[in-house]
């Protein structure tokens, strides 16, 4: 973690001001690949691997898609919801997102404070050219002010800790379903994590997927253009790009289930065939049998009540909860006690 800097300038301005993005070494891909592959028993490739540049596109694509739902609920809430989750911060206000993608669904948010004050907004995503779309996207909002940081979660959420002035208030954006790509005891520690950095009356606005059929569900995380199916086997083409590796694409191919007892979409990249791939830049070969899979995402989906039971659990209290019910979504408003 860099030193502490306090102060942040705010916008002067109509018109979003943009500075350079804030990037620091992460862990290595190669040995996360390496280590993933290698595991005894189910071979596993972390999902934040997922987004490189390519990866982000497909990745937006497949928020457009008639089966994939989830974004165009996130956004509906956000935009029908964004003056009363607003009402309910306080003043002096800096707004953090993690995850934050393209950006889009934030502008809701943002216009909707800026309308009050002056806003600080800090974007942390491991994706820089999610962090440039970000920018591009919403560079017209005025009185916005933008720093992004190219980091973990956690990272960048202690340098956000960092910034805070006295009588600053933070609130913490976690929108989409990514708190479902959590396990549900690492999605409850993750959460302890962040109310460990915030201050008692701090904010953070959590979306959680809700359960639907396995039918719907299915069609949403393997669509019939093969638009997910290329974002998952994008993830190979990047080890073959940056680690030298030798997958062969055509001897994968994307397969999608849904885990009734854990309430889980799951991603995998399955072996076609009996094969050996050699990656040099982790130093290893690795064998696979044919049917044999890389689990590469999950997706937790949740009842409605959930919620509020994660926040007594991890140091918050639910105030406010939203829903879509045209697919099945929730926006839920935590206040750190």
């Amino acid at each position: 973690m860099k030193a502490p800097v306090h102060g942040v300038p705010r916008a002067r301005s109509a018109g979003i001001r943009t500075q350079p993005i804030h990037a620091v070494p992460r862990p290595s891909f190669g040995a996360d690949v390496r280590a993933g592959l290698t595991r005894p028993g189910q071979k596993e490739l972390l999902s934040k691997y997922l987004y490189n540049e390519t990866g982000s596109a497909l990745f937006d694509v497949i928020c457009l898609l008639p089966e994939y739902g989830l974004t165009r609920a996130d956004a509906r809430l956000l935009r029908q919801h964004a003056g009363d989750i607003v009402s309910r911060v306080p003043r002096h206000t800096v707004v953090v997102e993690l995850g934050s993608g393209s950006g889009q669904k934030t502008r809701w948010i943002l216009e909707a404070l800026a309308q009050r004050q002056p806003v600080n907004y800090y974007p942390i995503d491991i994706s820089g050219a999610a962090l440039a779309r970000s920018r591009q996207e919403l560079r017209e909002i005025p009185f916005v002010n933008l720093v992004g940081f190219e980091r973990e979660y956690l990272d960048g959420m202690l340098e956000v800790a960092a910034r805070r002035r006295d009588g600053e208030w933070l609130l913490v954006l976690f929108l989409g379903s990514t708190i479902g790509n959590f396990d549900r005891q690492a999605g409850t520690q993750f959460l302890h994590d962040i109310r460990l950095m915030l201050q008692p009356g701090d904010c953070l606005l959590l979306g959680t997927d809700l359960g639907k059929s396995p039918h719907q569900l299915l069609a949403a995380y393997n669509d019939a253009l093969g638009v997910t199916a290329a974002f998952n086997l994008n993830l190979l083409q990047r080890i073959n790009a940056e680690l030298g590796g030798d997958f062969d694409l055509r001897r994968f191919r994307h397969v999608a289930r849904y885990d009734q007892d854990e309430r889980r979409v799951e991603m995998h990249l399955l072996s076609e065939v009996d094969q050996q791939v050699s990656i040099p830049e982790c130093a290893t070969t690795v064998s696979f049998r044919a049917g044999e899979t890389i689990w590469t995402e999950s997706s937790h989906k949740y009842a409605v009540e959930e919620p509020r039971a994660m926040a007594r659990d991890t140091g918050f209290s639910c105030t406010a909860q939203w829903v879509d019910r045209e697919w099945p979504f929730a926006q839920n408003f935590f206040v750190a006690v």
